[in-house]
């Protein structure tokens, strides 16, 4: 079939795909488990697989990260919610770890402008290096609200929060400590997602929609042991991975254990009462010629 392709002058395209990670994250996981991608890969395509090239590129997608017009197509997944840093100005947002119903309006714009900085350079990186013509979808994690501490963007961080101010009650954690740990996280609404791609001017927005997933991946599914029946154990878990090594930078490693445990009970007993969903933000966007 190759040979019949290479004479009709209609060789498979040659992709080379390339993974962005901060330099301080392990790409050796990932790296890990690309002979059973091309595995997967080769059942689908074929011959196809063999013009698929992997490449690791360490840096923050916050600056230029591939020579100018090199990309046709640049997809983001839960990543662009994380900001280049903690916002300044949040000393007034003592108890929280957050944006929170509790938080004072300075915290919030100084997030949200953290957000316009962070994305608006997310774009016009991109811009340069992607051709005329070329395609961007991006996912955040982020609200359908405008209000940016509303429940259904903050509340996963407000109950780790409740676990952190009981460790600070019983004196195992300093409250000057517990006061001065914010999250460098913002989850924007399609309104503030559409209004900064406009701002910048580089891309033209082709789709705009929000969906929701259960904070429990497993919700609805069969769960292949008890351990995963177990939502409070699920989201814990799932936090942990996220949250884990922005507490250890700040707090150490030795209250750890204990936070997780507190919050797994905590997210479990929230969970049996109310609606708890994360809310994706996907944007489909061209680059203008």
């Amino acid at each position: 079939m190759d040979k019949v392709r290479k004479k009709m002058g209609r060789q498979l395209p040659e992709i080379q795909v390339f993974l962005n990670d901060l330099p301080g994250n392990d790409f050796n996981t990932i790296f890990k488990s690309l002979p059973k991608f091309q595995k997967d890969l080769q059942k689908t395509m074929g011959a196809g697989a063999e013009s698929c090239f992997v490449t690791g590129v360490p840096g923050s997608f916050y600056g230029r990260l591939f020579p100018s017009k090199s990309l046709h197509f640049v997809h983001s997944s839960y990543s662009l919610q994380w900001l280049s840093q903690v916002p300044q100005g949040l000393e007034s947002n003592k108890g929280n770890i957050y944006m929170a119903s509790s938080s004072p309006p300075s915290v919030l714009k100084a997030y949200y402008e953290q957000f316009q900085r962070d994305f608006s350079m997310f774009l016009r990186c991109r811009s340069e290096e992607l051709l005329e013509g070329g395609g961007t979808v991006l996912t955040f994690l982020g609200r359908r609200s405008e209000d940016p501490s509303s429940k259904e963007c903050c509340y996963i961080w407000e109950l780790l929060a409740v676990a952190l101010n009981d460790m600070v009650s019983e004196g195992l954690i300093a409250e000057e400590k517990m006061d001065s740990f914010n999250i460098p996280q913002y989850t924007p609404s399609p309104a503030e997602v559409k209004c900064e791609v406009e701002k910048e001017g580089s891309f033209i927005i082709n789709r705009l929609e929000v969906s929701e997933v259960n904070w429990n991946a497993y919700h609805g599914e069969f769960c292949p042991s008890d351990a995963h029946k177990d939502g409070g154990y699920n989201v814990a878990k799932l936090m942990r991975a996220v949250a884990e090594p922005l507490l250890v930078s700040h707090f150490g490693d030795g209250i750890i254990e204990e936070v997780f445990s507190r919050y797994k009970n905590i997210v479990a007993d929230r969970m049996t009462r109310e609606k708890t969903e994360f809310v994706n933000v996907t944007v489909s966007m061209t680059k203008r010629g």
